[in-house]
């Protein structure tokens, strides 16, 4: 019988982590490696499986915040090292590890990266918010005008000093930005050693440093050499762009990578806007409403007469039960209802990447009043998590 038990001590970490890597196919973290892993992990916040004395699936939280639409900032769960041996998969471990994981949740809110699309929605998570993967040609890119702040390059003991403070004045512009732990900010510090070949500059304008950039540049066998940009923050559109002048009047680049929004004006920056070319648009936010009420109340909604939805969780309960959505804000009433729709669905249009009459076009939702649902959940910006865990 799986018994699902909160990990107490570093011994019974790392065999979570090796666990989680093997499960991913990946052998385990060697031993100086381990030594700054370990620093991801939190006392409470680390669920295993266990058949008999054996660990057979893995899970872990790291607790953060995140920004919603109305740039309210809530409690968050990031939810990662999710994983079952392979001699133990489709026997309901996975199941009991989430249902454990979000019946103890204490955040209202929680997301993740998924592995495999079909995967989490049975859990209740939906997907919520999309990524562009764009490539630049920089041999090509011109911006016109010149820079109006400065960038400079940093030391890598200056920038692990840095970087965390200047995150977290640049803040949490869009929704599903999620601020960095701890755990995080050591994992990322790590990796700018000479293998990484990890570049970082910042940005300052009139009133101090407002933005950086991380990125590496590789070669191949041609002599050609990509970049790809690593982590990008800015606080204004001014350092947005200078960073971006930096980056494209490089040496020795012939080609770009980077993440963006859906609605990145990306293309807008260059004289050819071609030079800019969408290679692939991927999953990025799989999200969970843990606690309903407690998020439909924390966003901000448009202008459009009331909606009462009706949301139905099958792994908390307590969420069952209608909401009436208006301008005002959101409420539980009694029915009936305009709108039915399941937990992972209602997650998918939180953000404002999905629309009700979109999966009501599709045939997942039940109901009417679709466009006065799209108006009221609407967003001004794409949604967007540039934090990876």
């Amino acid at each position: 019988m799986t018994e699902i038990r909160v990990l107490t001590d570093e011994a019974q970490y790392r065999a979570h982590h090796g666990l989680f890597r093997r499960a991913m196919h990946w052998s385990p973290a060697e031993d100086d490696k381990w030594e700054v892993i370990r620093q991801t992990y939190e006392p409470g916040r680390t669920h295993a499986a266990f058949e008999g004395d054996e660990m057979v699936g893995s899970t872990q939280t790291f607790g953060c915040s995140m920004v919603v639409p109305g740039g309210a900032v809530v409690p968050h769960a990031a939810v990662s090292r999710v994983g079952v041996r392979a001699d133990y998969t489709r026997r309901g471990v996975l199941s009991a590890l989430m249902r454990e994981q979000l019946s103890t949740l204490s955040e209202p809110v929680a997301t993740l990266r998924a592995s495999e699309g079909r995967i989490y929605g049975r859990f209740g998570y939906g997907l919520a918010g999309r990524v562009r993967y764009l490539r630049i040609d920089a041999r090509k890119a011109v911006i016109p005008g010149s820079p109006v702040g400065r960038v400079r390059m940093v030391d890598p003991d200056t920038s692990d000093k840095l970087l965390p403070e200047l995150h977290t004045e640049i803040g949490l512009d869009r929704p599903g930005q999620i601020s960095r732990w701890p755990g995080w900010w050591a994992i990322h510090q790590e990796r700018k050693g000479a293998a990484e070949n990890l570049v970082t500059v910042v940005h300052s304008g009139p009133d101090g440093d407002d933005g950086f950039v991380s990125y590496k540049v590789s070669e191949d066998k041609d002599f050609k050499h990509t970049m790809e940009i690593e982590d990008f923050a800015w606080a204004n559109a001014d350092a947005w762009r200078d960073l971006w002048i930096y980056l494209t009047r490089l040496d020795l680049v012939d080609e770009i990578h980077v993440d963006a929004a859906l609605d990145n004006p990306l293309n807008w920056l260059f004289e050819d806007p071609r030079v800019v070319y969408t290679k692939d648009v991927y999953d990025q936010i799989w999200l969970r409403l843990v606690d309903v009420p407690r998020m439909l109340a924390a966003r901000t909604y448009g202008v459009a007469e009331p909606v009462v939805i009706e949301v139905r969780d099958k792994l908390l309960p307590a969420n069952d039960g209608c909401y009436r959505v208006s301008p005002d804000g959101a409420e539980r009433v009694e029915g009936p209802a305009d709108i039915t729709i399941s937990v992972e669905l209602l997650g998918a249009v939180y953000l404002g990447d999905t629309k009700f009459s979109d999966l009501a076009a599709a045939k997942r939702i039940e109901g009417s009043r679709f466009d006065e649902a799209d108006a009221l959940f609407a967003v001004p910006v794409a949604p967007l998590c540039s934090t990876f865990f």
